[in-house]
Protein backbone atom coordinates (compact mmCIF):
# COMPACT_ATOMS: atom_id res chain seq x y z
CA UNK A 1 0.00 0.00 0.00
CA UNK A 2 1.53 3.33 -0.78
CA UNK A 3 1.87 6.05 1.67
CA UNK A 4 -0.64 8.38 2.65
CA UNK A 5 0.20 12.25 0.80
CA UNK A 6 1.36 14.62 3.04
CA UNK A 7 -1.44 17.34 4.54
CA UNK A 8 -0.13 20.77 5.63
CA UNK A 9 -2.25 22.77 7.60
CA UNK A 10 -1.66 26.66 7.02
CA UNK A 11 -3.04 29.88 8.54
CA UNK A 12 -4.02 33.09 6.47
CA UNK A 13 -2.47 35.91 9.28
CA UNK A 14 -3.19 36.47 12.63
CA UNK A 15 -6.58 37.82 11.44
CA UNK A 16 -7.06 36.06 8.03
CA UNK A 17 -5.25 39.40 5.66
CA UNK A 18 -4.38 36.75 3.25
CA UNK A 19 -7.79 34.82 2.83
CA UNK A 20 -8.87 37.18 -0.42
CA UNK A 21 -5.22 36.03 -1.59
CA UNK A 22 -5.85 32.25 -1.03
CA UNK A 23 -9.21 32.04 -2.16
CA UNK A 24 -9.43 34.15 -4.93
CA UNK A 25 -5.73 33.53 -6.63
CA UNK A 26 -5.93 30.12 -5.30
CA UNK A 27 -2.57 30.31 -3.70
CA UNK A 28 -1.78 29.91 -0.52
CA UNK A 29 1.08 31.96 1.05
CA UNK A 30 3.13 33.52 4.39
CA UNK A 31 4.24 36.44 5.01
CA UNK A 32 7.65 37.40 6.09
CA UNK A 33 8.20 40.19 3.72
CA UNK A 34 11.40 41.51 4.35
CA UNK A 35 13.11 38.06 3.25
CA UNK A 36 13.60 37.75 -0.59
CA UNK A 37 13.25 34.66 -2.38
CA UNK A 38 13.42 31.90 -0.26
CA UNK A 39 15.29 29.17 -2.80
CA UNK A 40 18.67 30.66 -2.24
CA UNK A 41 18.99 29.32 0.81
CA UNK A 42 18.68 25.42 2.03
CA UNK A 43 19.88 24.54 5.63
CA UNK A 44 17.99 25.50 8.79
CA UNK A 45 21.32 27.85 10.06
CA UNK A 46 21.15 29.93 6.76
CA UNK A 47 17.13 30.36 7.68
CA UNK A 48 18.10 31.31 10.87
CA UNK A 49 20.48 33.70 10.08
CA UNK A 50 18.34 35.55 7.31
CA UNK A 51 15.65 35.76 9.98
CA UNK A 52 17.58 36.94 12.53
CA UNK A 53 18.97 39.52 10.44
CA UNK A 54 15.72 40.89 8.61
CA UNK A 55 13.53 40.62 12.05
CA UNK A 56 16.76 41.91 14.47
CA UNK A 57 13.63 42.84 17.67
CA UNK A 58 12.13 39.82 17.09
CA UNK A 59 12.97 36.99 20.31
CA UNK A 60 15.61 35.13 20.03
CA UNK A 61 13.24 31.95 20.70
CA UNK A 62 10.97 32.80 17.61
CA UNK A 63 14.07 32.50 14.99
CA UNK A 64 14.20 29.04 14.71
CA UNK A 65 10.63 28.40 14.28
CA UNK A 66 9.82 30.91 11.67
CA UNK A 67 13.07 29.63 10.32
CA UNK A 68 11.59 26.11 10.45
CA UNK A 69 8.17 27.57 8.65
CA UNK A 70 10.02 29.47 6.28
CA UNK A 71 12.27 26.31 5.05
CA UNK A 72 9.21 24.00 5.07
CA UNK A 73 7.08 26.02 2.70
CA UNK A 74 9.85 26.56 0.07
CA UNK A 75 11.73 23.02 0.14
CA UNK A 76 9.64 20.38 2.00
CA UNK A 77 5.95 21.12 0.95
CA UNK A 78 5.62 19.67 -2.46
CA UNK A 79 3.06 19.42 -5.34
CA UNK A 80 0.59 16.81 -5.13
CA UNK A 81 0.43 17.16 -1.28
CA UNK A 82 -2.50 18.30 0.37
CA UNK A 83 -3.31 21.80 2.49
CA UNK A 84 -5.90 22.57 5.04
CA UNK A 85 -6.89 26.08 5.65
CA UNK A 86 -9.21 26.83 8.09
CA UNK A 87 -11.01 30.03 7.02
CA UNK A 88 -12.10 31.94 10.28
CA UNK A 89 -14.50 34.69 8.77
CA UNK A 90 -16.92 31.64 6.72
CA UNK A 91 -15.92 29.34 9.72
CA UNK A 92 -15.32 26.50 7.30
CA UNK A 93 -12.54 24.43 6.14
CA UNK A 94 -10.99 24.34 2.96
CA UNK A 95 -8.72 21.26 1.76
CA UNK A 96 -6.66 21.67 -1.76
CA UNK A 97 -3.95 20.31 -3.42
CA UNK A 98 -0.63 21.97 -3.99
CA UNK A 99 -0.26 22.25 -8.12
CA UNK A 100 3.14 24.13 -8.19
CA UNK A 101 6.42 24.72 -6.97
CA UNK A 102 7.47 27.42 -4.53
CA UNK A 103 7.60 30.89 -6.38
CA UNK A 104 8.74 34.59 -4.88
CA UNK A 105 5.81 36.82 -5.96
CA UNK A 106 5.69 40.11 -4.59
CA UNK A 107 4.35 41.43 -6.92
CA UNK A 108 0.88 39.84 -6.32
CA UNK A 109 0.92 40.95 -2.54
CA UNK A 110 4.16 42.17 -1.07
CA UNK A 111 2.86 41.35 2.31
CA UNK A 112 2.31 37.66 1.22
CA UNK A 113 5.72 37.22 -1.13
CA UNK A 114 5.95 33.78 -0.82
CA UNK A 115 3.29 31.57 -2.57
CA UNK A 116 2.27 28.11 -4.11
CA UNK A 117 -0.54 28.13 -6.57
CA UNK A 118 -3.72 25.28 -5.08
CA UNK A 119 -6.51 23.90 -6.38
CA UNK A 120 -9.26 23.72 -3.95
CA UNK A 121 -12.00 21.94 -3.26
CA UNK A 122 -15.60 24.15 -2.01
CA UNK A 123 -15.20 25.34 1.71
CA UNK A 124 -16.80 22.99 4.10
CA UNK A 125 -18.47 24.03 7.12
CA UNK A 126 -16.41 22.92 10.43
CA UNK A 127 -19.21 20.65 11.62
CA UNK A 128 -18.17 17.83 8.93
CA UNK A 129 -14.76 17.66 10.67
CA UNK A 130 -14.29 14.99 14.12
CA UNK A 131 -13.45 17.61 17.27
CA UNK A 132 -10.00 16.33 17.05
CA UNK A 133 -9.47 17.35 13.08
CA UNK A 134 -10.95 20.43 13.94
CA UNK A 135 -8.24 21.15 17.06
CA UNK A 136 -5.35 19.48 15.12
CA UNK A 137 -5.71 22.65 12.37
CA UNK A 138 -6.62 24.97 15.13
CA UNK A 139 -2.67 25.14 15.73
CA UNK A 140 -1.31 28.92 16.37
CA UNK A 141 1.57 28.08 14.21
CA UNK A 142 1.17 29.39 10.57
CA UNK A 143 2.39 26.37 8.80
CA UNK A 144 2.56 23.10 10.38
CA UNK A 145 2.06 19.33 9.36
CA UNK A 146 -1.61 17.35 10.10
CA UNK A 147 -0.51 13.77 11.36
CA UNK A 148 -3.55 12.41 13.59
CA UNK A 149 -6.17 13.24 11.68
CA UNK A 150 -5.04 13.25 8.04
CA UNK A 151 -7.20 10.95 6.52
CA UNK A 152 -10.71 13.18 7.06
CA UNK A 153 -8.86 15.91 5.13
CA UNK A 154 -7.35 13.58 2.40
CA UNK A 155 -11.00 12.14 1.98
CA UNK A 156 -12.22 15.38 0.87
CA UNK A 157 -9.72 16.00 -1.53
CA UNK A 158 -10.23 13.01 -3.08
CA UNK A 159 -13.87 14.05 -3.51
CA UNK A 160 -15.02 11.14 -0.57
CA UNK A 161 -16.87 11.59 2.73
CA UNK A 162 -14.99 12.80 5.29
CA UNK A 163 -14.53 9.80 7.21
CA UNK A 164 -16.28 11.31 10.15
CA UNK A 165 -15.97 10.27 13.74
CA UNK A 166 -17.13 7.15 15.21
CA UNK A 167 -16.64 8.34 18.94
CA UNK A 168 -17.62 12.06 19.21
CA UNK A 169 -17.96 12.03 22.80
CA UNK A 170 -14.48 10.77 23.52
CA UNK A 171 -12.28 12.96 21.16
CA UNK A 172 -15.23 16.13 22.73
CA UNK A 173 -13.56 15.01 26.01
CA UNK A 174 -9.74 14.50 25.22
CA UNK A 175 -10.29 18.06 23.60
CA UNK A 176 -11.51 19.81 26.40
CA UNK A 177 -9.08 18.13 28.49
CA UNK A 178 -6.13 19.18 26.71
CA UNK A 179 -7.37 22.69 26.67
CA UNK A 180 -7.53 22.59 30.01
CA UNK A 181 -4.09 21.23 30.74
CA UNK A 182 -2.73 23.89 28.02
CA UNK A 183 -4.44 26.66 30.62
CA UNK A 184 -2.99 25.07 33.16
CA UNK A 185 0.13 24.92 32.11
CA UNK A 186 0.42 28.42 30.48
CA UNK A 187 -0.42 30.01 34.48
CA UNK A 188 1.97 27.83 35.85
CA UNK A 189 4.83 28.68 33.90
CA UNK A 190 3.80 32.62 33.90
CA UNK A 191 3.90 32.16 38.18
CA UNK A 192 7.20 30.21 38.24
CA UNK A 193 8.47 32.32 36.16
CA UNK A 194 7.89 36.10 37.15
CA UNK A 195 7.09 35.36 40.94
CA UNK A 196 10.12 33.76 42.28
CA UNK A 197 10.73 34.34 46.32
CA UNK A 198 9.07 37.29 47.99
CA UNK A 199 6.66 38.02 45.31
CA UNK A 200 5.15 34.83 45.10
CA UNK A 201 4.07 35.56 48.87
CA UNK A 202 2.54 38.77 47.95
CA UNK A 203 0.77 36.69 45.10
CA UNK A 204 -0.74 34.29 47.79
CA UNK A 205 -1.48 36.87 50.16
CA UNK A 206 -3.66 38.59 46.83
CA UNK A 207 -5.05 34.95 46.50
CA UNK A 208 -6.26 35.21 49.96
CA UNK A 209 -7.46 38.48 49.97
CA UNK A 210 -9.48 37.33 47.19
CA UNK A 211 -11.28 34.42 49.17
CA UNK A 212 -11.87 37.52 51.69
CA UNK A 213 -8.98 36.75 54.06
CA UNK A 214 -6.91 39.81 55.39
CA UNK A 215 -3.28 39.82 55.33
CA UNK A 216 -0.40 40.99 56.57
CA UNK A 217 2.74 39.83 54.32
CA UNK A 218 6.45 39.33 56.37
CA UNK A 219 9.18 41.33 55.12
CA UNK A 220 12.18 40.32 52.32
CA UNK A 221 14.43 38.24 54.51
CA UNK A 222 14.39 35.80 57.28
CA UNK A 223 10.56 35.11 58.33
CA UNK A 224 11.30 32.14 60.97
CA UNK A 225 8.91 29.93 58.73
CA UNK A 226 6.06 32.25 58.70
CA UNK A 227 5.74 34.35 54.88
CA UNK A 228 1.88 35.29 55.88
CA UNK A 229 -0.93 36.14 58.69
CA UNK A 230 -4.07 35.98 57.35
CA UNK A 231 -7.00 37.16 59.36
CA UNK A 232 -11.02 37.55 58.62
CA UNK A 233 -11.24 40.97 60.01
CA UNK A 234 -9.17 44.43 59.20
CA UNK A 235 -7.02 44.58 62.26
CA UNK A 236 -6.39 40.30 63.15
CA UNK A 237 -8.07 40.43 66.48
CA UNK A 238 -11.09 38.14 65.04
CA UNK A 239 -10.02 34.40 65.05
CA UNK A 240 -8.96 32.20 63.27
CA UNK A 241 -5.21 33.35 62.87
CA UNK A 242 -3.57 31.72 59.75
CA UNK A 243 -0.40 31.31 59.33
CA UNK A 244 1.23 30.61 56.29
CA UNK A 245 4.26 29.36 54.54
CA UNK A 246 4.93 29.10 50.55
CA UNK A 247 7.41 28.35 48.43
CA UNK A 248 8.10 29.16 45.43
CA UNK A 249 9.74 26.36 43.99
CA UNK A 250 8.31 23.37 42.13
CA UNK A 251 10.47 20.60 44.38
CA UNK A 252 8.28 18.43 46.38
CA UNK A 253 7.96 19.44 50.20
CA UNK A 254 8.34 16.77 52.71
CA UNK A 255 6.93 15.91 55.94
CA UNK A 256 9.85 17.60 58.13
CA UNK A 257 9.39 21.10 56.22
CA UNK A 258 5.53 20.71 56.98
CA UNK A 259 6.11 19.73 60.78
CA UNK A 260 8.54 22.73 61.12
CA UNK A 261 5.21 24.71 60.32
CA UNK A 262 3.13 23.19 62.57
CA UNK A 263 5.60 23.39 64.94
CA UNK A 264 4.90 27.53 65.02
CA UNK A 265 1.16 27.06 64.91
CA UNK A 266 -0.71 27.64 68.83
CA UNK A 267 -3.94 26.23 70.22
CA UNK A 268 -6.56 27.86 68.14
CA UNK A 269 -4.43 28.92 65.09
CA UNK A 270 -4.23 27.35 61.82
CA UNK A 271 -1.68 26.65 59.23
CA UNK A 272 -1.58 26.63 55.58
CA UNK A 273 1.50 25.36 53.34
CA UNK A 274 1.35 27.06 50.16
CA UNK A 275 4.06 25.30 47.24
CA UNK A 276 3.98 25.77 43.62
CA UNK A 277 5.47 22.42 43.48
CA UNK A 278 3.82 19.00 45.50
CA UNK A 279 4.19 17.03 48.72
CA UNK A 280 5.11 13.63 49.68
CA UNK A 281 2.98 11.14 50.74
CA UNK A 282 4.10 11.84 54.66
CA UNK A 283 3.49 15.14 54.75
CA UNK A 284 -0.29 14.61 53.51
CA UNK A 285 -0.33 12.30 55.84
CA UNK A 286 0.87 14.46 58.78
CA UNK A 287 -2.01 17.43 57.54
CA UNK A 288 -4.28 14.89 57.51
CA UNK A 289 -3.79 13.58 60.94
CA UNK A 290 -3.91 17.58 62.34
CA UNK A 291 -6.99 19.72 62.25
CA UNK A 292 -5.78 22.99 61.70
CA UNK A 293 -3.34 22.40 59.03
CA UNK A 294 -4.46 22.54 55.40
CA UNK A 295 -1.59 22.10 52.54
CA UNK A 296 -1.83 23.97 49.29
CA UNK A 297 -0.34 22.49 46.19
CA UNK A 298 0.78 24.00 42.23
CA UNK A 299 -2.55 22.19 41.61
CA UNK A 300 -4.29 23.96 44.53
CA UNK A 301 -2.87 27.36 43.53
CA UNK A 302 -4.13 26.78 39.52
CA UNK A 303 -7.62 25.29 41.25
CA UNK A 304 -7.87 28.55 43.33
CA UNK A 305 -6.39 31.16 40.69
CA UNK A 306 -9.28 29.97 38.16
CA UNK A 307 -12.13 30.44 41.07
CA UNK A 308 -10.85 33.82 42.33
CA UNK A 309 -9.72 35.60 38.83
CA UNK A 310 -12.20 38.15 38.65
CA UNK A 311 -10.75 39.50 42.03
CA UNK A 312 -7.15 39.13 42.10
CA UNK A 313 -5.02 42.43 41.61
CA UNK A 314 -4.95 44.04 38.25
CA UNK A 315 -1.10 43.53 37.99
CA UNK A 316 -1.20 39.52 38.14
CA UNK A 317 -4.22 39.42 35.70
CA UNK A 318 -1.60 41.85 33.29
CA UNK A 319 1.03 38.44 33.96
CA UNK A 320 -1.43 35.87 33.53
CA UNK A 321 -3.80 37.23 30.84
CA UNK A 322 -6.86 34.90 30.54
CA UNK A 323 -9.96 35.90 29.25
CA UNK A 324 -13.52 33.60 29.95
CA UNK A 325 -14.31 31.00 27.17
CA UNK A 326 -16.50 28.11 26.78
CA UNK A 327 -15.52 24.38 26.17
CA UNK A 328 -17.42 21.02 25.49
CA UNK A 329 -17.66 18.78 28.71
CA UNK A 330 -17.93 15.47 28.14
CA UNK A 331 -20.69 14.08 26.78
CA UNK A 332 -20.98 10.49 27.96
CA UNK A 333 -24.09 10.79 30.26
CA UNK A 334 -25.87 13.49 27.79
CA UNK A 335 -28.72 12.15 25.76
CA UNK A 336 -29.23 12.88 22.37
Amino acid sequence: MADEPIVWGIHAGSSGQAEELFLKKNVISIGWDRIGDLAQWQTQEQYKAVVAQAYPDDKAGAVPVYAGILRRFAHEMDIGQFVVYPCKSQRTIWVGEITGPYAYRPDIDANYPHQRSVTWCDGLPRTRFSQGALYEVGSAVTLFRVSNHADEFIAIARGQEPTSPVEVEGETSIVAREIEEQTRDFVLKRISKHLKGHPFAEFVADLLGAMGYKTRISPPGPDHGIDILAHPDELGFQPPLVKVQVKSSEETVNEAAVSQLYGKVDSGEFGLFVTLGGFTPGANGFALSKGNLRLMSGDDVLDTVFAHYDSIDARYKGMIPLRPTYIPEGLENVED
